[in-house]
């Protein structure tokens, strides 16, 4: 099977650091290493534990182009996220899909690579959906852009957002182009005393009306949603919604940052694994005994489990129409599965763009699944 890739461009290394790239992934090209795509590490306990010689991306690093009236940000993939945000908070703006930190100093470019978003994501939307451009670094060397900085600049085979997620396996996304978003001028988090069932009745409920609401929560047996918004809206949401409010703002700002990073008591690590179910929104209720925190208006689902039991969790997801995916494996445990295997089809077209943009394998060899 083989895939028409179309690009806007291919371009010469700008930088003594892409150049340095080039060298080292041509070498490894010939000698048939793998490179390991290595940023600040916050996310290395995602997916498949691989081995190779680093490709440190966080000397390049900086901010190229930003103009807040436009709503779009580019920078290098070793820009840190602090940076990103601290320069967008200057201008009264945001990253809408709240990507995690995990405890580390992520970077740009291990944001969309892992493709993770925060609670906000399931009002604002995934990281693809923010992403218009990319400049990648394939497994032969060669400098390719994809996209560009305006939200209708997409035709054909959407390259920019399939590479957000893919964990680095296609190659280094050298450099991104994200829309960005106006600071939310109010917040205000509300707590519901319900069980499981009541809280998926509610936030099913709620997500068919017009209400400002930017995260949600349910962890043994409270119920808490984030109201997001302008000052009216987020008034009268409140006043429909009830429930008892946290009027404390770093109590609620620490539960969601909390759930956002993992460093909220329910994820501490320990000998059971995460595991992550992605499933829609309207999914009953999966009974099952361990821990467990729904988040994303009943999308998503986490569980502390024995690792013994991911197939389970597998064959429950997909009867639910949805998929599992060990999140973070106990410590020591190696594990040669975390994403629920992809259908024959799939498997053919994510072999196709391996085939593509890392023929030899150079990248990540293993990371998300070991077929590629």
């Amino acid at each position: 099977m083989s895939l028409a890739i179309q690009t806007v461009s291919t371009v010469q290394p700008d930088s003594p650091i892409l150049q340095r790239w080039q060298d080292q992934i041509r070498t490894a090209r010939a000698e048939e290493k793998t490179l390991v795509i290595t940023g600040a590490g916050s996310k290395s306990f995602y997916g498949l534990p691989i081995e190779g010689e680093a490709l440190d991306t966080r000397d390049y690093r900086g901010i190229i182009d930003y103009e807040p009236t436009e709503l779009v940000m580019t920078a290098r993939c070793g820009t840190p996220l602090s940076e990103i945000e601290a320069t967008l908070a200057a201008s009264g703006q945001m990253l809408a899909f709240e990507p995690p930190r995990f405890g580390g100093t992520p970077t740009i470019g291990g944001v969309v690579a892992a493709g993770l978003s925060g609670p906000r994501r399931m009002a604002a939307g995934a990281v693809r959906d923010f992403v218009l451009g990319v400049r990648l670094m394939t497994g032969t060397g060669d400098l390719m852009r994809f996209g560009g900085q305006v939200m209708k600049n997409v035709a054909g085979y959407d390259v920019s957002r399939m590479l957000t997620g893919s964990l680095g396996c296609f190659g280094v996304v050298a450099e991104v182009s994200l829309k960005v978003v106006p600071t939310l001028h109010q917040e205000t988090t509300l707590q519901f005393d319900v069980t499981e069932r009541e809280a998926l009745a509610n936030l099913n409920r709620w997500a068919g009306q017009p209400l400002p609401i930017s995260g949600s929560l349910w962890l043994d047996g409270k119920l808490s949603v984030r109201l997001s918004g302008a000052e009216p809206a987020v008034a009268a949401a409140r006043r429909k919604l009830g429930g008892e409010a946290l009027v404390d703002n770093s109590v609620a700002e620490a539960l969601w940052a909390g759930v956002r990073d993992q460093s909220h008591s329910f994820f501490a690590e320990d000998s059971s694994a995460l595991i992550r179910l992605s499933l829609p929104d309207t999914s009953a209720p999966i009974p099952r005994s361990e821990q467990q925190l729904i988040e994303w208006g009943g999308a998503q689902r986490w569980y502390r489990a024995d690792v013994s039991q991911l197939q389970q969790f597998c064959d429950l997801a997909t009867n639910a129409g949805g998929h599992a995916t060990l999140f973070r494996a106990p410590k020591g445990h190696r594990t040669s599965k975390a994403f629920t295997p992809l259908s024959k089809p799939l498997l053919r077209i994510h072999r196709a763009l391996k085939q593509s943009f890392d023929p030899a394998g150079v990248f990540n060899r293993g990371r998300m699944y070991p077929e590629f």
